[in-house]
């Protein structure tokens, strides 16, 4: 009689609480709570059985990011889990692909450098069919992990946004250029000469019930949790950024029993206007978006 196959599931928590002024053009970015997320995150799925692989900060590079995530993709096959959290700076390139309605590519601000939402995409699409992703970003710009932007003015005062200022990204973008105008080809020509952005998936935002061609080449079902919409921004705080801090509450130690759309929709509850998070899907998600999150 054959054994069922046992669910494999894994975690990757990226928090970064400063960037690498090298990198930045001698900007650090210096954020309090993202390593707390990471950490608490990490936590939150271990209780859960699951795996989790924790990058803080200076280890929080591209090189380790990549790494990680190719290892998960190459371990994880059909009905396992993956759960991805970032706690960190948004920040924009500008797009030489032309594939941006906003002429604008949207990153993580890693420590060593910026990972384009093209590469982070591009990576989710080598996850085999059926592998279950759960991804939640922590930043400005985290709507789709995409467009429109600045999302308001950069504060001296409160709880800090977390993106990276537009003449700052400016000036990274030009110290950086050949850098971040090969990866971006790279990606294009990684996806058949197309980019897999994105942008493209706001046509299956919520329960539209349409497939863009990014969500129809996404093999695995993908929910992304965000921090706040394309035009808002994500809040920093003194111990969880907000919108990590409103999760963790609604999750309430595992006491939470709803679905992934009502964790989204309690989460958004417990926070202000001004910051209100964003779910979008890619792939086939109706079984997975039924499912309790951080669920084996």
């Amino acid at each position: 009689m054959a054994t069922a196959k046992k669910v494999q599931a894994l975690s990757l928590h990226i928090g970064v609480n400063v960037v690498n002024p090298a990198h930045y053009s001698g900007w650090e970015g210096p954020l309090t709570a993202c390593e707390f997320d990471a950490q608490d995150m990490a936590e939150l799925a271990k209780g859960q059985g699951i795996k989790p692989t924790v990058l803080l900060t200076k280890n929080a590079t591209r090189a380790k990011t990549l790494a990680a995530l190719r290892s998960a993709a190459k371990t994880l096959k059909k009905g396992d889990y993956f759960l991805l959290t970032f706690s960190g700076h948004g920040g924009q390139l500008p797009d030489v692909d032309n594939e941006e309605a906003d002429e604008r590519d949207e990153t993580w601000c890693l420590y060593d450098g910026q990972l384009i939402d093209d590469e982070l995409y591009l990576e989710l699409a080598g996850f085999a069919a059926g592998v279950r992703v759960l991804m939640l970003s922590d930043s400005c710009h985290s709507g789709t992990i995409a467009k429109n932007g600045p999302p308001g003015p950069f504060t001296t005062s409160g709880p800090a946004p977390r993106w990276m200022p537009f003449t700052i990204g400016e000036r990274v973008y030009r110290q950086n250029k050949a850098f971040y105008d090969k990866l971006q080809r790279d990606c294009t020509k990684a996806s058949g000469g197309r980019s897999l952005d994105p942008d493209e998936a706001l046509a299956n935002v919520g329960v539209s019930g349409r497939v863009s061609s990014t969500a129809a080449r996404m093999k695995a079902s993908v929910v992304l949790i965000s921090g706040c919409q394309d035009n808002q921004s994500s809040y920093d705080g003194a111990h969880n950024g907000a919108f990590t801090e409103a999760l963790l509450a609604t999750w309430d130690q595992g006491k939470f029993k709803g679905n992934h759309s009502q964790l989204h929709k309690k989460t958004r509850a417990r926070l202000p206007d001004r910051q209100s998070p964003n779910l979008f899907t890619l792939g086939p998600v109706k079984a997975f978006l039924a499912e309790r999150p951080f669920v084996v």
